[in-house]
């Protein structure tokens, strides 16, 4: 008997079965679409917009090792879970981990020393850690947690060019053999010009670990050398942590970078990182770049203290370069937290060399940025926007910097309750759109350089409250320039400028000039 529904039949059982495996095929990300998704959206947020990945975590806790003891490891009397007292001289073979519920107390004349680059001294106790008058700790790592701790005076803890590696993918150590100055919170400097460029052009090993500076923990970098057979360059600084309830902080924490001659340069400064509920005291902090044929940059430093009551020096400057004394190593970055603010001097040592400036934090903003004291900041990327909720201050022959010199095409914001001036310049390579409520100048130039692209050829500062020039200060643009206010306008005396080569002035309340 023939079948007459059976074709029908037939075709509707294949295109079930299609169905079935085209869906099954999208389940899988197969077909046609599974190669739309593999190639790349042109027009993606993540290739046109602004992408800043996440901060990287803290590094990991020390890896475990076997606990040190007191009378066998450092020589001392007692235990770690009691109170244990160090007296002697002691050199240790290689890293140390310390822990405890009691009590370390490093007696006058004592010294834990083991150095060796990257070696380890690690005291982690439940009491007090007290180092004595004279007292020396020297490693490539310090790191001291307690609920008290007590750095007496002519006490040095000291991790100056005993760095480990430096972070993997990062450039901090100078390549050729021009003597270079390592990188670190700041560039090296490089005495060495190439043709057709300037001394602002070169640079030594690079900056690294931005993202990290309110919690430094990174190696500085070593200098490079003149030489291939034999390396001269000096050894990057280290690594001080020092975490406590109660801080006393009277002595000397260093991780400079180390000292090289005049066939070398200097290493970078390494990290320093303080925290603790209050901090007393009169010592020195330095993270420094060495000296060298060119200066190493300075390192990162932290403070991160709800109650101080200490007058600590802290240094964060590059190193002298003996081969172009006008130049020496960038500064690094010293980073105060409970005001949340970002200082930048470079100990009144000048330099063309850079200290660069890359993503600020949007939640919760920076309350001041400080550039002092012969600092050089740039801002080197194609759009930025420098935001802070107070003050940024450039003081004593600061300079900062926007955009590349031979690329004029940048745009950049710039927002703040005040900029204020004194001694110091800005350039702009592109266009600047400035927001504030006071722009105070005293002896400073804002120089803007528009170049030939009609995008970026107008520049706007917005002054809502006040805008003030004194002492020969003058605002210069090469291009298109708007200064808008709300309230006054004063250019006090001889030499106050504003000039452009359209210049708009409007909404003011009152103009004297």
């Amino acid at each position: 008997m023939a079948c007459h529904i059976c074709p029908l039949f037939n075709l509707r059982l294949l295109l079930l079965l299609g169905a079935v495996l085209g869906n099954g095929g999208l389940g899988r990300g197969g077909g046609a679409e599974a190669s739309d998704r593999a190639d790349p959206d042109p027009y993606s947020i993540l290739m046109w917009h602004d992408y800043s990945p996440p901060s990287p975590p803290l590094p990991p806790p020390d890896p475990p090792s076997p606990t040190a003891t007191c009378e066998g490891d450092l020589h001392g009397k007692g235990d770690f879970h009691t109170r244990c007292e160090v007296s002697e001289e002691v050199e240790l073979d290689g890293d140390v981990y310390i822990t405890g519920n009691g009590s370390l107390v490093l007696l006058s004349g004592a010294s834990l020393t083991c150095e060796k680059y990257g070696c380890v001294i690690s005291a982690n106790f439940s009491g007090e850690v007290r180092l004595s008058r004279g007292v020396r700790v020297t490693a490539g790592r310090v790191s001291l947690v307690a609920t008290n701790i007590t750095v007496a005076d002519t006490v040095v803890v000291n991790t100056t060019a005993l760095a480990g590696d430096p972070p993997d993918r990062t450039s901090g150590v100078p390549t050729g053999t021009h003597g270079d100055g390592g990188g670190h919170g700041g560039r090296g400097a490089s005495c060495f010009v190439k043709e057709g460029q300037t001394q602002e052009d070169s640079w030594g090993g690079d900056a690294y670990a931005w993202s990290d500076l309110e919690h430094p923990w990174s190696y500085g970098s070593k200098g490079g050398s003149t030489s291939v057979e034999k390396d001269y360059g000096g050894d990057g600084g280290g690594i001080v942590w020092l975490f406590a309830e109660d801080l006393v902080m009277n002595g000397t924490v260093l991780a400079n970078g180390g000292d090289s001659n005049e066939k070398g340069g200097g290493g970078s400064g390494g990290s320093i990182f303080i925290r603790a509920a209050s901090m007393h005291g009169g010592g020195k902090i330095s993270a420094s770049g060495g000296d060298g044929l060119a200066g190493g940059g300075g390192g990162r430093v932290s403070i991160n203290v709800f109650s101080r009551h200490d007058d600590t020096q802290i240094f964060v400057h590059g190193g002298r370069s003996s081969g172009c004394p006008d130049n020496a190593g960038a500064a690094g970055t010293l980073y105060e937290a409970v005001p949340k603010s970002l200082i930048v001097s470079n100990n009144n040592l000048s330099t063309q060399t850079d200290t660069l400036l890359l993503e600020f934090p949007n939640q919760p903003l920076w309350t001041n940025v400080f550039v002092r004291n012969r600092a050089k900041v740039a801002v080197p990327l194609l759009w930025s926007r420098v935001q802070v909720e107070g003050q940024l201050s450039l003081l004593s022959g600061a300079i900062l910097t926007f955009g590349l010199t031979r690329y004029p095409y940048s745009e950049f914001e710039l927002m703040a309750e005040e900029l204020l001036m004194s001694d110091s310049t800005i350039k702009v390579f592109g266009a600047l759109r400035m927001s504030v409520k006071m722009l105070l100048m005293w002896n400073s130039r804002m120089e803007i350089d528009g170049g030939g692209d009609s995008i970026v050829a107008t520049s706007l500062l917005d002054a809502s409250n006040l805008i003030v020039l004194k002492e020969s200060s003058v605002i210069h643009s090469n291009a298109n320039l708007g200064v808008r206010g709300q309230g006054l306008l004063n250019l006090s005396g001889d030499g106050d400028t504003i000039e452009a080569q359209h210049l708009i002035l409007s909404l003011f309340y009152s103009i004297q000039v």
